[in-house]
């Protein structure tokens, strides 16, 4: 009798010893390790869905005591009284927030001396920037790249991925998937997911064989993406 899966949730673990540096992030963390030794008030923290942008957004928050900021926010008007002592503000999906409230944000930043880490997945260089002053200072921020996962590091993360979902997996399962699996993080946490649901369903581990014949019915033996 197959089981009815259940969506309750599992706990992601966004620790600094939970983050997997290798040559594709390891600029990245370097970045947010200067901290507040930055050479200007911005760094623009950038990588694909799913590249670790919001964990290192999260170390950095518990490292730093930064104040995490939304477009809604920003758009309070309350801006200066919101900030009040912290050291530094982190503005996540930045190429989305409004730009005079995000200038305004930017200017209070380098007045009073404080450190701003923004992410996005694209660099400032490819976003629609209307507002020349805003541009010109994002520009100018130094750029913390995440680059698309190596073999190594994405073994890396889908064994924590697994492990987030409390579910225990054996080498062969990491070694079967990793080359019919998409090199980029967003492919790893939806495979991670489906297989999830898939054991719990049929009631089983996450195996070899279960990896082998959801790839059969789901995706009809072609890559996982």
């Amino acid at each position: 009798m197959r089981q009815l899966p259940l969506d309750l949730g599992h706990r992601q673990a966004l620790g600094m010893a939970d983050f997997m540096v290798a040559a594709s992030n390891a600029a990245a963390v370097a970045w947010l390790d200067r901290w507040p030794d930055w050479p200007a008030p911005c760094v623009v923290l950038t990588g694909p869905a799913g590249s670790g942008k919001t964990h290192l957004a999260q170390v950095f928050r518990a490292r730093s005591g930064a104040l995490p900021l939304d477009a809604p926010t920003l758009l309070s008007g309350h801006l200066p009284s919101l900030l009040g002592g912290a050291p530094a503000v982190i503005l996540e999906e930045a190429a989305a927030a409004p730009e005079r409230p995000f200038l305004h944000l930017y200017n209070l930043v380098a007045e009073r001396g404080l450190r701003l880490l923004a992410t996005a997945r694209l660099p400032p260089s490819r976003w629609s920037i209307g507002l020349a002053d805003l541009r010109s200072r994002l520009l100018a921020a130094p750029l913390a790249e995440l680059a698309a996962p190596d073999d190594a590091l994405l073994a890396m993360v889908l064994v924590k991925l697994f492990a987030d979902r409390q579910l225990r997996i054996g080498e062969e399962v990491i070694a079967y998937l990793l080359p019919r699996l998409e090199r980029s993080f967003a492919a790893a946490q939806s495979i991670v997911a489906a297989l999830d649901r898939r054991a719990l369903a049929a009631g089983r581990p996450v195996t070899v064989p279960l990896v082998r014949e959801w790839l059969e019915e789901e995706r009809g033996g072609g890559p996982l993406l």
